[in-house]
């Protein structure tokens, strides 16, 4: 029988579920952009072009970054129905944009992909607020696809990286203080990964991935070397040969 109350488990799950899907809805936001080589004002220009609802750059990017704790319904609104125009393709909107926002309709041109539900369905208002607070996973194709074979070793090779070929004792302050996160058991979890006494797992590098880039970014100052890049050269290191 688990020591655990259901209350216990209510109460700590609700804290837990609403810093989870904050840090999912700024995964799906930074994959989303990166895919689509987007800056933080196309979904606010879009919105505003055909008149989907208000979203500001400024909320984009601090969704983006995971500081944007209580955004107002009227943003779930404008991205659903912005993803739901994208899905239907540029065709509908080509002349209207071409003739009230040209640069926009330019960078869609260039890259344009929605989000996508399980179904291939476009995700709306509503699905977005599931994934915001918690009740709903990522959907297929924009996570970072870790298994769970590869989280030991792709935690030694983001150590090994970090550390830059010096033991855990010669750059933990430098490391640590690269490292963005300010909560005491991450930075702790972080520490002992870092050391070498655990590995992430699939799940936790998922949700950490952010955070580690940027403190490679940090370390490194190599602003053009996207989240995916870096991942694809963590997971080139740990191949035979």
């Amino acid at each position: 029988m688990s020591n655990t109350s259901d209350a216990d488990h209510v109460t700590r799950g609700y804290r837990d579920q609403l810093a989870e899907g904050r840090q999912a809805m700024a995964h799906l936001i930074h994959v989303w952009h990166e895919r689509n080589g987007w800056s933080h004002k196309v979904l606010p220009a879009l919105a505003d072009a055909l008149d989907l609802g208000r979203v500001h750059n400024s909320q984009i990017s601090n969704l983006r970054n995971g500081k944007l704790a209580s955004p107002g319904p009227e943003v779930f609104l404008a991205l659903g129905q912005a993803n739901t125009v994208l899905h239907a393709g540029l065709a509908p909107i080509r002349e209207h944009l071409a003739e009230v926002h040209p640069d926009l309709l330019k960078v869609l041109k260039d890259g344009a992909v929605p989000l996508l539900d399980a179904q291939s369905n476009p995700l709306g208002a509503g699905a977005l607020f599931e994934i915001f607070v918690g009740l709903a996973s990522l959907p297929p194709g924009f996570d970072w696809r870790i298994a769970p074979q590869e989280s030991s070793l792709l935690s030694a090779a983001i150590a090994d990286r970090l550390c830059r070929g010096q033991s855990w004792r010669q750059c933990r302050d430098l490391v640590m203080e690269a490292y963005p996160v300010s909560k005491t058991q991450r930075r702790e979890r972080f520490a002992e990964v870092m050391a070498g006494m655990r590995d992430y797992s699939a799940e936790e590098l998922d949700g950490e991935f952010l955070d580690l880039y940027a403190t490679h970014l940090k370390l490194e100052g190599r602003q053009g070397l996207s989240a995916e890049a870096f991942l694809a050269e963590l997971r080139a290191t740990t191949q035979p040969g």
